[in-house]
């Protein structure tokens, strides 16, 4: 197989893998997100060395300067291993203490979330007020819904 046809197979299984990694990060069990990360890691990373230019080692004086690989996508590779590596033991122990605790591994919706959703559905979120002040008159700390908190005060606006 030539250089090009070889190039065209690790285009199609980035792809494979950048896809199928994408499409498992989009589940709700903790488990397929775990692999779907895994999957996408290891497919940018394919993808980052295949934009290198291969040659001889990096070490001046062992070659021409113009024969001589990139050693900055290694480097960089090196370092996206690290970091899913950490992303991967984190997600791990988020699936065992989900396990752990509930029995399953499935992503739930929070509360306050599907509150939103209903608001918005019956087109009840309010606007917000970003130029106010917040209640020690410091315009950082503005309460972004006030009527709420008067709702569950029990006054009327």
């Amino acid at each position: 197989m030539n250089g090009s046809g070889a190039t065209l197979v690790l285009v199609v299984v980035v792809g494979v893998l950048a896809g199928t990694g994408v499409t498992l990060l989009l589940e709700r069990s903790l488990t397929r997100i775990l692999l779907g990360v895994v999957l996408l890691g290891n497919g940018v990373n394919l993808l980052i060395l295949l934009g290198g230019r291969s040659g001889d080692a990096p070490v001046v004086g062992t070659a021409p300067v113009d024969r001589m690989s990139d050693a900055l996508p290694q480097a960089m590779v090196l370092t996206a291993i690290v970091i899913t590596f950490g992303l991967t033991a984190f997600l791990l122990a988020v699936a065992y203490r989900s396990w752990y605790l509930t029995g399953n591994d499935e992503v739930q919706d929070d509360l306050e979330d599907r509150q939103v959703a209903e608001m918005a559905a019956r087109n009840e979120l309010p606007a917000r007020d970003l130029g106010g002040e917040g209640p020690d008159g410091d315009p950082e700390q503005v309460d972004p819904e006030p009527h709420l908190r008067r709702q569950h005060r029990g006054e009327t606006p």
